[in-house]
């Protein structure tokens, strides 16, 4: 089993999914069934013997990826759990399924334990595809790609591929796709905050800092409260690291002491983190009959719970609005 965030995630998920299939768990600290489940999927893990790789994600950690695939494949709810093989998400499942339905699950992809008992099989992934459609062997990224060459003005589809291309570490093919967007006048907030996402990125791989430990930071810090300088290198590794929260907290640290520094890179970098940490929208007609809009198998009825990301944002909404005034 292995924790994977942002940082990780293309080299522990989609890289390692050409050798061994790798089941993502997406949970949180706060969701009772995502504790049902996470040891009995560890357990599966270990008397599969290594067939699989088991990888968990905290839903609250890394939203930017929890959002991209609970959007996706039109999931609200977690625990929420997707199978890559060779690079790209090939089946899933939602809730905390009994161990019958998870060993026929593991089962149908592995070549091994009891037959899958009918009438419980769960749907294949197949992101927002329409009914009476084959399943599309592209990637999710490949899709993006070809639908935004036909239709280069779609906004909504640029965005997607961007962020895709970002999260994944592409981060000159996400420059290069950005670009025409960072031209329009007025310019969208949702690409102002891609492009300052884009920018710690960057910041990171190229500037001698992004290899500081965050000892050095606070050692710097710690001798100049006034050391914006080193206050948002902080707050850039926090971003790539997949930290918004803890980088927000240093960003805001500077927005108090210096609204106009740096001619207010630290506030929209802020907003842009905002931008991004927003739950999307759910889609009309997003399930129907206990399935999700992707196909996906849900356990049982969803409790609906006041979603604690969207508290998250609202939370650090009010704390930049206090900062300001």
């Amino acid at each position: 089993m292995i924790d994977v965030n942002l940082v990780n995630f293309e080299a522990e998920v989609i890289e390692a999914s050409f050798r061994l299939p790798v089941l993502l768990d997406i949970w949180a600290e706060w969701c009772g069934p995502c504790k049902q489940l996470g040891p009995r999927l560890e357990q599966l893990e270990a008397e599969l013997g290594g067939r699989f790789v088991l990888a968990k994600l905290d839903a609250d950690k890394t939203p930017e990826i929890a959002g991209q695939l609970s959007q996706m494949f039109g999931v609200r709810s977690i625990p929420f759990c997707v199978l890559f093989k060779d690079g790209q998400p090939v089946d899933g499942f939602v809730g905390a399924l009994p161990n019958e339905q998870l060993q026929a699950f593991l089962a149908k992809h592995l070549g091994a334990g009891e037959p899958q008992p009918e009438g419980e099989a769960e749907v294949e992934v197949q992101p927002d595809a329409e009914p009476g459609h084959a399943a599309d062997a592209r990637s999710p990224q490949e899709q993006l790609a070809d639908a935004l060459a036909q239709n280069p003005g779609n906004d909504d589809l640029r965005f997607d591929y961007v962020k895709l291309l970002i999260g994944s570490g592409q981060l000159a093919e996400a420059a290069a796709a950005l670009a025409p967007a960072m031209g329009q006048i007025p310019l969208q907030l949702r690409f102002e905050a891609l492009q300052q996402w884009l920018n710690a990125l960057e910041f990171v791989s190229n500037d001698p800092r992004g290899r500081w430990s965050f000892v050095q930071f606070d050692e710097a810090i710690s001798a100049n409260k006034r050391d914006f300088d080193s206050r948002f290198a902080k707050s850039r590794l926090l971003i790539a690291q997949g930290d918004w929260q803890a980088a927000m907290e240093e960003l805001l640290e500077i927005i108090m002491r210096d609204k106009k520094w740096a001619d207010e890179a630290p506030r929209k970098t802020y907003v842009a983190l905002l931008e991004l940490l927003t739950p999307p929208k759910p889609k009309a007609d997003a399930t129907a009959a206990g399935k999700s809009a992707g196909g996906i198998e849900v356990a049982a009825p969803v409790v609906q719970q006041q979603d604690p990301q969207a508290e998250l944002v609202a939370r650090y909404r009010r704390k930049l609005s206090m900062a300001l005034n």
